[in-house]
């Protein structure tokens, strides 16, 4: 028994502080992965209400009026949480848009190079190219949400 639990002690900090690797031999992080990475994809449309959104990576979102509001869970219970989100409606009429709006539960959106926090964020419909609200990027912060561009 004195050796099963010396072995036992032994062993555990192996597991405790082990690495993952996916595709390598030596990780060098919590979760190492060389090779391609999938995300779960999520389609969503507009409605009358906001749209919740609280599944997948990648969001592609839909409106079908303008300014319909999809909203991201609260960030206080999904700190480190990430979203990717694109506006994937096109308008080709001048008179017509199709933009999305981001909101929260009650939190504030922090553009990444801000301390100022506002209550949505527009994601224009791109028409051409340069839209820099196309295709954003939210990570929840514990508190709030922090987004950007994808610097592309």
């Amino acid at each position: 028994m004195k050796t099963l639990s010396l072995l036992f002690s032994l062993l555990l900090p192996v597991f405790v502080f082990a690495q993952v690797g996916i595709g390598t031999t030596d990780p060098q992080s919590t979760l190492d992965i060389n090779g391609n990475l999938s995300v779960k994809h999520v389609s969503l449309s507009g409605s009358a209400s906001p749209t919740l959104i609280d599944d997948g990576v990648y969001i592609s979102v839909s409106p079908t009026s303008d300014n319909q509001d999809f909203q991201l869970p609260d960030p206080r219970d999904y700190p480190g949480r990430i979203y990717i989100i694109r506006n994937v409606q096109d308008a080709f009429d001048a008179d017509i848009t199709m933009d999305a709006t981001v909101t929260g539960a009650g939190v504030r959106f922090f553009p990444g190079d801000s301390t100022t926090g506002i209550i949505q964020v527009d994601m224009d419909t791109a028409v051409g190219s340069g839209n820099t609200t196309k295709t954003l990027i939210f990570i929840s912060d514990g508190s709030n949400w922090t987004y950007g561009t994808l610097g592309f």
